[in-house]
This record gives C-alpha cells, structure tokens and sequence, in this order.
C-alpha cells in the first residue's frame, strides 16, 4: 500500500520529464525531416501535461517566499550558473558530440517563430519540468522513499550530491550541469520552496538564450 502511495505522488513529477525525454529520443531517430520542428510541439506537450497535472503539485500550488533574499539568491545562482556554463565549454568538461546545437535560421535569417518557441521552452518550461523532477522527486527520493515528507531544508548532502551528478549525465557540459544541479539543489535547502530553484534554472536559461541569441553560439542549445 505505501509503495503504491509513493508511485502515485512520483508519477505526476515524473510524466513531464519523460515526455521530454521521449522527444529527445524520436529526434535522434527522425530521418529527412527538419527536427527543429519537433521542439515546439515537445515543449507545447509537456506545458500540457505540466497544466493537466498541476492540482498535484502542492509544492507549485504555494506562494513563493516574501524574503526578499530569497528571491536575490535565487536569482544570484543562475546567473552564476549561465556564467558557468558559457565560460565551460572545454574539451574536459564536454561529453559525447552536442552536434550544431538548436540553429533557428533559414537562409541565414532567423525563424522568429523557432526562435520564440526555443526561448520560451528553455525559460518557462523546461525550469518548472526538470525542478518538479529533480529537485523535488530524485533529490528528496534519495533521502526516503516516502519523497514527499522529506523537508527540502533537511536534504542530505549525499542527496545533493547524488542527485547533481546523475543531473550531470543529463547533459553534453556535464562539469557546468554539475555546478548547475548543485546550485538549484542549495537554493531548494535555503528555500524550502520549489519556486525558488525554478527561478535559479529559469534565469539561467533565459540569459543563455539572450547570449546564445545575439553571439550566435548556437551550439550551446
């Protein structure tokens, strides 16, 4: 009965990531078809699944915090972590071929309507979707199976860890998504608000796009 109960609470934080993934795996299967098209449709699934399933986010379903730190904190660690990630981009620290990355142009000019969804996905959508998982589910599962009445304040630091380096594997700049996951997964302790990773990670993907969009350093998406 307890384990069915734990599936129940871990499959609506789950659901999400795995359509993400499960588009992640069509592209990489897709043949003489332009995937870039594939992203809008992906994101606009998981925003769907993420409204569909909101009532059982009780975590989202809060207020943020009023501290003002918070949000000052929240704020300071994704921009750290775009600094991070953008200064990182080393033999060392980069696994596997990224490829060319996410390239909105077509003849050279740039496919607003590409771009925006690109933009909007990393930003809004993605931060809430992968927080949901990793933060709220993975990192507080590894504590107790029971993930839901582990109090984000009292993640060990074996679950941080843990849960940051499986979060690196996720990623092409496993060192910067280490860094990354590390840094969420404090502001989640400091917190105790889900909010607040979400806007670390949806500040750090919002200042990639706009570098990644005026350098033209498409490889980074």
């Amino acid at each position: 009965m307890l384990r069915s109960i734990h599936v129940h609470a871990a499959f609506p934080r789950a659901v999400p990531f795995a359509l993400f993934i499960g588009f992640l795996v069509l592209r990489g299967e897709v043949s003489g078809f332009d995937t870039r098209w594939l992203y809008p449709v992906q994101v606009s699934v998981v925003a769907l699944a993420l409204v569909v399933l909101w009532p059982r986010y009780d975590e989202l379903r809060c207020a943020p915090p009023a501290r003002l730190g918070s949000w000052l904190l929240a704020v300071g660690v994704g921009t750290a972590v775009f600094v991070a990630w953008i200064n990182l981009y080393r033999g060392w620290a980069v696994v596997g071929d990224p490829g060319p990355g996410f390239d909105p142009r077509d003849d050279g000019q740039i496919n607003v309507f590409l771009l925006a969804s690109r933009l909007s996905g990393a930003a809004l959508v993605v931060p809430v979707m992968e927080e949901l998982f990793w933060r709220s589910l993975v990192m507080r599962w590894i504590d107790r199976q029971a993930f839901l009445a582990v109090d984000p304040r009292a993640v060990s630091a074996r679950a941080v860890l843990v849960n940051s380096a499986v979060f690196a594997v996720e990623h092409h700049q496993w060192f910067a998504g280490f860094l990354a996951g590390v840094g969420y997964a404090w502001v989640y302790r400091a917190t105790g608000n889900l909010w607040m990773p979400v806007l670390a990670h949806a500040v750090t993907n919002g200042l990639l796009g706009a570098w990644v969009t005026l350098t033209r350093s498409w490889h980074f998406w």
